[in-house]
């Protein structure tokens, strides 16, 4: 098992979640600007590359394993966008404001409103692994043009998931990793860890 890896985001949500669900594996997880690693670019269009490109970035830095992460959402009737733009769907600076107007701006008149969230994880063991560890997850839902809710970030506030008849902003914290996409995809990584220790 690893004992401590960078978290190659810098974003406290993510850290906490990430600690919460790896401590008891016995990992020790520290964040990239504990070490003074900036953030690395994010120029690809996949989930994928994306995370692949971070983690690799910040294991290089620390000379630790790297456990990133990339997420959005993907509307069906926008052809999967905004997709791995969805932080910066508005442009730049980044902001949930902006981006949740622009998509609901997009979907002015549409009745497909069928929407998914997205999460890919990449662990590396160290920057040139050949064989990281691949894990993703999704989280169903629609577009509401009416956000509700004042819980979560990004685009919960307008993303309803109808087996429950919540927002992602509206959802109590526990639920909320159980259902999402980033918990589904957090899951399958320890499963994966697991089978490695066999």
């Amino acid at each position: 098992m690893i004992p401590r890896l960078v978290l190659a985001s810098n974003n406290a949500g993510k850290l906490r979640e990430f600690r919460r669900l790896l401590s008891p594996l016995g990992i020790d997880v520290i964040p990239q600007a504990d070490l003074g690693i900036s953030e690395a670019d994010e120029p690809h269009v996949t989930f994928v590359e994306n995370a692949l490109a971070k983690a690799r970035h910040a294991s290089a830095h620390a000379k630790l394993p790297a456990l990133a992460d990339d997420s959005g959402i993907c509307v069906r009737a926008l052809g999967g966008a905004p997709g791995a733009q969805s932080a910066r769907y508005a442009g730049e600076p980044k902001s949930d404001a902006r981006n949740n107007a622009k998509l609901i701006a997009a979907l002015r008149g549409i009745g497909d409103r069928r929407a998914h969230y997205a999460c890919v994880l990449v662990l590396v063991r160290d920057a040139d692994d050949p064989e990281p560890i691949i894990a993703e997850g999704d989280w169903h839902g629609t577009i509401i043009d009416v956000p509700r809710g004042d819980g979560g970030f990004g685009y919960d506030p307008h993303f309803l998931d109808p087996t429950i008849g919540l927002t992602g902003a509206e959802l109590p914290l526990e639920l909320k990793n159980e259902r999402s996409h980033r918990g589904r995809a957090m899951r399958a990584l320890i499963a994966k860890l697991g089978e490695e220790d066999r």
